[in-house]
């Protein structure tokens, strides 16, 4: 029978997860936003965008996406 390789529980972030997390943080503050405020401009629940922006959310591109309409901008220019 062949061995099955463990996942491990909490895997650290990406990269690529972090550099957007900063990403949304850095213009939602610029921008004068709360979480609330981002929240509702992008149709997310304001704690799943703070979880994205701490690098814990493994966001879908349709989420992304949403973020960057909710911050007036296009996903190509958040990312």
């Amino acid at each position: 029978m062949p061995r099955v390789p463990k996942i491990p529980k909490s895997r650290e972030p990406s990269a690529s997860r972090l550099t957007f997390a900063a990403s949304v943080r850095r213009e939602r503050q610029a921008q004068g936003m709360t979480l609330e405020d981002l929240g509702e401009r992008s149709g997310l629940e304001w704690s799943y965008v703070g979880q994205v922006e701490r690098g814990i959310r493994n966001i879908s591109v349709d989420n992304m996406d949403a973020l960057a309409r909710g911050l007036g901008l296009t996903l190509r220019d958040l990312l």
